[in-house]
């Protein structure tokens, strides 16, 4: 058994669709760095710094890249937020990194404060186009045209966890975990077999087992190695098979079950290898089952249904949750996890009001029984794309939500609170009090250090290479007692932790 994590830290990274209508010359680059610069909560425009990072480092132990691929784009437009979040262009998206949190349900609700980021950017930023044009953005991951842009999330494990035991345990349980993960799509794309709808918009795109890419070759596994913390101690499972989420419920589930996999992983309590023969082919063949009961062949010859290995991993998770007396955390992730099998077994639709893509599939087949629509009308792939308006009065999503067909786990007032405050219980809250009170001091930042000008010669950066250091209890009350950026480093006593 390996060293374990205390905790396991989390958060998420989603790039956001982004178009103008009626903008004839279009430009998202453009589109997104006014987007961001747009935006008028608590937050600081301030380097971003790319001392520490190496995307090129590998799990494996090659491909060590200690050059950041520096993106020009990035650079220019990136701001740091209130709530200790990163808001900021990634290539042609406008991004928004989670900060980092400190159980699932934490983390769910500054997933859904990042929509309400963008929808406030889009109000500031929509002033500034010509009349009959209008800033659209969309919380999704398929554009239609072949492209797909990420959800990625962010789990913190033990460096001591050698990598094979992820790949091996993780790689089925990514590929079937997409019965509640999926947040539904009309057709397929990518060269994948003809479908009607299917659970997931990213399955389609992914091509690899394991491997380093996040835009080419996906790989299930994703092997960049790349902590943001001490890497000594830490790695940071960086999971780029998952869709974006508007659905709180399922967004909690997925962070939930995955970190609770994981940890049950760490301390060896799942028994048994689910191998798949073909685990690439797995991921698209499960996501175009809506049916859920399409068998996976597995590697020792058998056959089980995604349904069924989600009900396998359940029970060991379940078990090892118990026994580790980590119910607190864990406890009500649990729950959730089973009812949503149960209703899933027993029939989809009874978690339409829970899950993304169930949700769109009993929209979708009103629309086709009323209007007699076949699967591929246009107005059907209109209304796919219209249900991930981060605009609260166009989105779909957001319609139903407003009219009770959308469970949800948290008030308009807990998610405008989680736009403006950081976490209390990770370095994330010592990055976003800085920002709201010291913003104009702040040249630079990471996940993993502030560098402040406060008016010496020199620079000044503090490192936060202990992601569950800096929280509340720790820093609140020298952050209180601080006037100046000046007087906290001198009580946090210079470049210490």
């Amino acid at each position: 058994m390996t060293d374990a994590v205390p905790q396991i830290v989390l958060g998420t990274e989603t790039e956001f669709g982004i178009t103008v209508l009626n903008q004839t010359d279009f430009n998202p680059v453009a589109a997104a760095s006014t987007l961001v610069n747009s935006y008028a909560g608590q937050r600081a425009r301030i380097k971003w710094s790319f001392d520490e990072e190496s995307p090129g480092r590998d799990a494996r132990g090659f491909g060590f890249d200690l050059t950041p691929s520096f993106d020009m784009e990035s650079g220019l437009v990136n701001v740091v937020l209130g709530n200790g979040a990163r808001f900021y262009v990634d290539h042609a998206h406008p991004e928004y990194s989670s900060p980092e949190c400190a159980d699932p349900l934490e983390a769910a609700l500054y997933d859904k404060a990042g929509e309400r980021v963008l929808a406030r950017a889009v109000r500031n930023a929509q002033q500034l186009l010509p009349e009959g044009q209008r800033f659209v953005i969309h919380k999704n991951n398929s554009d239609g045209k072949g492209n797909s842009y990420g959800a990625h999330e962010n789990y913190l494990i033990s460096r001591a966890m050698p990598f094979g035991q992820v790949v091996e345990h993780m790689t089925g349980f990514f590929a079937t975990r997409q019965i509640f993960t999926g947040s539904g799509k009309v057709g397929s794309e990518n060269g994948r077999p003809e479908v009607d709808f299917q659970l997931t918009q990213r399955a389609d795109f992914f091509e690899e087992e394991v491997g380093l890419e996040t835009t080419l070759k996906r790989p299930i596994i994703n092997t960049r190695d790349e902590p943001h913390a001490d890497p000594a101690k830490y790695r940071r499972l960086h999971v780029i098979i998952g869709d974006a989420n508007l659905s709180e419920f399922q967004t909690y589930l997925k962070l939930g079950a995955t970190a609770a996999m994981l940890e049950a992983v760490e301390a060896e309590a799942i028994p048994e290898s689910l191998i798949m023969a073909d685990p690439v082919r797995s991921v698209w063949q499960v996501s175009h089952d809506t049916s859920l009961a399409r068998p996976i062949e597995m590697e020792n010859g058998r056959t089980m249904t995604a349904l069924e290995a989600q009900w396998q991993y359940l029970e060991w998770v379940a078990k090892y949750v118990s026994e580790a007396d980590n119910g607190v955390i864990y406890g009500d992730v649990m729950r959730v996890w089973e009812e949503i099998l149960a209703d899933l077994e027993q029939d989809p639709m009874l978690v339409a009001d829970r899950l993304d893509w169930a949700a769109k599939l009993r929209l979708f087949k009103g629309y086709r029984a009323r209007d007699g629509l076949e699967w591929d009308a246009p107005k059907l792939r209109l209304l796919d794309l219209q249900y991930h308006d981060v605009d609260p009065d166009r989105g779909l999503y957001n319609r139903l939500a407003a009219g009770g067909r959308m469970q949800r786990l948290f008030s308009d007032e807990q998610i405008d609170g989680a736009v403006r405050r950081p976490p209390e219980g990770t370095r994330a809250y010592f990055r976003g009090m800085c920002v709201s009170r010291f913003g104009e001091s702040l040249v630079a930042a990471n996940w993993d250090s502030l560098v402040f000008d406060i008016g010496e010669e020199s620079l000044r950066r503090v490192p936060m290479m202990e992601p569950l250091r800096g929280g509340k209890d720790r820093v609140g009350e020298l952050l209180d007692r601080a006037d100046t950026p000046a007087e906290l480093l001198r009580a946090l006593g210079g470049d210490n932790d």
